[in-house]
């Protein structure tokens, strides 16, 4: 059986998926053949309309046609972004499974704002992308709230629907004390301070105002706390919060860490704070789990099911609750050593191994006749 994986510009989020569900599979199924088609890489965040324009025709044009051209018994396209694909393939007269990981650009356009160049062009072809799910064979949800999202947007058979959580990197586990000492040493962080950290965006959904508000509110109950923030820098707005309220001090932007530094960071933390208004999944919380420390996250969306009762669930609206979560963990040692076991075993059941074993299900209702 020969699968085509049609892969998206290097992308972090996407590249786990794809890097996780491909190992997967072969370790699944090691006499399957997985090729891996990869558009040319663009800087993501380049403002030059020439480089723009180069990149719409790689992803539009170039890159379709080249796909176009391969031969498998399946084609996986492993981003609903990339799924305008599929239009180009119905030629080949191979199923096509696209991976919907959310819908959020769809239901939240303001997310576009200051992130792409002409907000309009790409809602348009982003829809247009969006869209072309519906002339897939199958379409894998990561969640139920994604699966959910779909069904509210396009016209999708329901037996053409599958869920499938996403799973965590073993790389993603409890380090030696001294390890996370390590880290904390190398950031002027003492043991006994209390460490917040979120990992990923910074779009309003993200609710990092949130975060703040509750930071704000556990420093005026004498708690000695660090915030740390991974991935996004805080946006403007945020970053006058910060002044107006004299939270500097207790901020640390940390960047972009690659896999390795950002394991060290969930285990030098006491808790990851991510009480964001939507997820398709929320892959960053059992990262967290996996690697031992609890999580705070909202209540609604796709959270709920991704920690289950391994986590605290919190109003995200409300930051004076989101403030009382924290102190919480920090004034109990053994509720938060209960979350830890907690999200340890609920990381421990979603792996990609498991990812795959469910995906092969899917591949076989197209290729019941095929030598598995």
């Amino acid at each position: 059986m020969k699968i085509a994986f049609v892969r998206t510009m290097p992308h972090f989020s996407m590249d786990v998926y794809a890097d996780g569900l491909i190992a997967g599979l072969k370790a699944v199924h090691p006499n399957w053949e997985i090729i891996e088609l990869r558009p040319k890489a663009f800087d993501r965040g380049t403002k030059s309309p020439f480089v723009r324009g180069q990149k719409a025709y790689e992803r539009f044009w170039r890159f379709p046609h080249e796909v176009q051209q391969q031969t498998a018994d399946i084609f996986h396209i492993v981003d609903h972004s990339d799924a305008h694909i599929v239009r180009w393939l119905r030629k080949t007269g191979s199923p096509v499974i696209v991976t919907c990981h959310d819908l959020i650009n769809i239901l939240y356009p303001e997310n576009l704002r200051g992130s792409v160049r002409l907000p309009i062009v790409s809602d348009r072809l982003g829809r247009y992308s969006i869209e072309s799910m519906e002339q897939a064979n199958a379409i894998v949800a990561v969640s139920s709230e994604t699966a959910k999202n779909i069904n509210k947007i396009l016209n999708i058979e329901p037996d053409r629907l599958t869920v499938i959580p996403n799973a965590v990197d073993s790389l993603f586990h409890p380090l030696p004390e001294d390890q996370s000492q390590s880290f904390r040493h190398a950031h002027n962080v003492s043991p006994n301070t209390f460490c917040l950290l979120n990992v990923g965006g910074n779009h309003p959904r993200k609710n990092l105002i949130g975060i703040l508000k509750a930071l704000k509110l556990i420093k005026q109950r004498g708690l000695s706390v660090q915030f740390w923030k991974v991935s996004d820098d805080f946006k403007d707005d945020d970053k006058r919060f910060i002044q107006a309220n004299g939270l500097g001090d207790s901020i640390k932007y940390l960047g972009y860490l690659d896999k390795t530094t950002l394991v060290k960071a969930y285990n030098a933390a006491n808790v990851l704070v991510a009480p964001s208004f939507h997820e398709g999944f929320g892959i960053t919380l059992l990262e967290a789990m996996a690697c031992g420390i609890p999580v705070i996250t909202s209540n609604v969306s796709a959270m709920p099911e991704v920690v289950n009762d391994a986590g605290i669930l919190v109003d995200p609206k409300d930051s004076q609750v989101i403030a009382d979560s924290m102190y919480r963990l920090y004034d109990n040692p053994i509720y938060s050593q209960e979350l830890r076991e907690k999200g340890l075993k609920r990381a421990q059941s979603l792996t990609w191994k498991k990812v795959a074993e469910q995906m092969s299900e899917v591949y076989q209702k197209f290729l019941r006749h095929s030598s598995f």
